[in-house]
């Protein structure tokens, strides 16, 4: 490395974020870019590790030390290439991704560790502002047709890779813009959308096909896409929500976070909702059940609405802030997440089980709850949950969220006409080549996967685009990871 005692004269500096006072009044970004001279000195705390575990924590294999070695010295250029090697959305999981590697870093054995997830968004987003981001079409073109069924990060992230190997490469997606859950299910103040088609303009320029609004299996004919394209890869995502299903849950004002999310997207696009459909938070109660990511984005969008309170509960307790024995490093530990939307005000509650949804005139007005102990088991080995006798309360709510994720991909006209088989959990059951039980049709990301996160997703895609590669051309030089 350039300095080999940078991580012994500068400190992590973490990242800057708008006060909240002005960023509860909109829906920009919001965080901040640092500047290049800052990131040039974050990235001096990378070490000459020797076995840099930060490799094994991202999926993808981002060369990590190679890329903050190149920032520190001023070679942005270079960086850059690094970096486009192996991740097809840097600009995106340099926003959102959950930084596995950070908790991989060795440094971060006894001081905090390198701030890789800032130090990638700073190179991309420094090739975009440079002009480096063009677009580079395939010198050739194989002829065969590649259709990809979902516009998310696996979708996005197979297609470019198909693409680079020379093959025409269409993406249907049955939303009215291409994004998938990034631009419907990722708030503004996370993603802006210019993000998106920053990107998406790149790929039109390279050759990618876009046909948004297009249903395949009930506009677009299963029989015609087994027809036209030679491989077809599925990446639909894992949507079926997971339901809480307690007495008074058909009261009205009970929603699924997709829901709401979705359409508060749109609203925030300009795009109209019919009055009677409108979920708004304005002047109201708000209760977000479930204390992941996707709960934490309603608490943000609720705020920014205009609530009146927000609540957040969790059925798990409380996790520990920092490393405990069942999470030694390198592992990604189970910590405590506050995020920017949490600093934006709200309560928070651990240990917390839903017991009845109460309302009046068919409408929710509060929620009847219990406190929860998760103790070991007889064994010592289980966590086993407990309601705690005596601990009943109730919590006011005019409009109330259901986080609590997906149990898999929707069992559609599409994947029913396809005839895949599917798992034990109802994802799409593929072999290790990423092959369905159909000939000729893959699948990758939470579809495949499961619920996970978008650093996997585009680790599905780029597997998946690797063998259908292969299974095209008879064998390829796509990367694996």
């Amino acid at each position: 490395m350039g300095d080999p005692k940078g991580f012994l004269k500068v400190k992590r500096v973490h990242p800057l974020y708008r006060p909240v006072c002005e960023r509860i009044k909109d829906y920009g970004w919001v965080s901040m870019l640092r500047a290049e001279d800052d990131s040039e000195d974050q990235a001096s705390r990378c070490m000459d590790c020797g076995t840099p575990f930060c490799h094994w924590g991202c999926p993808i294999g981002n060369y990590i030390p190679e890329w903050n070695d190149l920032m520190f010295h001023g070679e942005w250029k270079k960086a850059f290439e690094l970096l486009n090697a192996t991740n097809n959305l840097p600009e995106i999981t340099g926003r959102l991704c959950p930084a596995a590697c950070e908790y991989a870093c060795v440094l971060g054995i006894n001081d905090d560790p390198v701030a890789i997830r800032e130090n990638e968004l700073a190179i991309i987003e420094w090739a975009f502002d440079s002009n480096h981001v063009k677009p580079k079409p395939p010198k050739r073109r194989t002829h065969k047709n590649v259709a990809i069924i979902g516009s998310g990060p696996a979708g996005l992230a197979c297609a470019d890779q198909l693409n680079k190997a020379g093959h025409m490469v269409t993406i249907f997606e049955k939303d009215d813009k291409i994004g998938g859950l990034l631009r419907y299910g990722i708030p503004d103040f996370k993603l802006e959308k210019y993000i998106i088609d920053r990107r998406l303009n790149i790929w039109k320029k390279e050759g990618i096909k876009f046909l948004p609004s297009t249903n395949v299996g009930a506009d677009y004919k299963v029989s015609k896409l087994l027809k036209i394209f030679d491989a077809i890869c599925l990446a639909c995502g894992s949507r079926q929500p997971r339901d809480l299903k307690i007495e008074g849950r058909s009261l009205k004002g009970i929603n699924f976070a997709m829901d709401y999310l979705v359409q508060a997207n749109k609203v925030v696009a300009g795009e109209k909702i019919p009055p009677e459909q409108i979920i708004n938070a304005n002047g109201k109660k708000v209760l977000v059940i479930g204390g992941g990511d996707t709960g934490a984005d309603c608490v943000g969008t609720a705020h920014r609405q205009g609530a009146s309170c927000v609540t957040q509960i969790e059925v798990l307790p409380r996790p520990a802030e920092c490393r405990t024995s069942d999470f030694p490093w390198p592992k990604h530990p189970m910590l405590l997440k506050t995020s920017s939307s949490h600093e934006e005000g709200g309560a928070r509650e651990w240990a917390v089980l839903t017991k009845k949804f109460v309302g009046e005139n068919g409408v929710v007005k509060k929620v009847q709850c219990v406190r929860t102990d998760f103790s070991r088991g007889e064994e010592g080995l289980c966590h086993v949950m407990k309601e705690i006798p005596h601990s009943e309360f109730e919590i006011e709510a005019d409009i109330v969220i259901l986080a609590v994720g997906f149990v898999h991909p929707e069992h559609n006209a599409l994947l029913k006409e396809l005839g895949v088989e599917f798992d034990q959990k109802g994802n799409v059951k593929t072999d290790d080549k990423y092959m369905t039980s159909q000939r000729k049709v893959f699948s990758a990301g939470d579809m495949h996967r499961g619920q996970s996160l978008i650093v996997w997703a585009i680790y599905e895609g780029r597997t998946a685009a690797r063998y259908i590669d292969e299974y095209l051309m008879g064998d390829s030089s796509l990367p694996l990871t």
